[in-house]
């Protein structure tokens, strides 16, 4: 999979993570660290699973919990309409 902000989303990086403004509603989304490391994960080509990995090592979380995170927050940024995914990538490492 390959995620992509959508063009009327802007990023910027906050003390406590990033912030996501969708231009068109003037809404602000802030992200906590953890997400941040998702979604730049994410844009800079990395996969799912190469973010669940990350998470785990870097918190100290177990995988299961941490790709459990990965996957709702990329459901709900999908349904917040601030990126765009397309398949691909290796298998098993999109998250539904």
């Amino acid at each position: 999979m390959t995620v992509k902000l959508r063009g009327h989303v802007s990023l910027a990086p906050t003390e406590d993570g990033v912030a996501l403004l969708d231009e068109d509603s003037g809404d602000y989304w802030a992200l906590n660290p953890t997400g941040a490391v998702v979604l730049r994960t994410l844009l800079d080509g990395g996969t799912p699973g190469e973010a669940t990995r990350q998470i785990a090592q870097e918190y100290s979380v177990d995988a299961g919990t941490a790709q459990h995170d990965v996957e709702e927050l990329v459901a709900a940024l999908r349904r917040a309409r601030l990126i765009e995914t397309t398949p691909g990538g290796p298998q098993g490492d999109d998250p539904r």
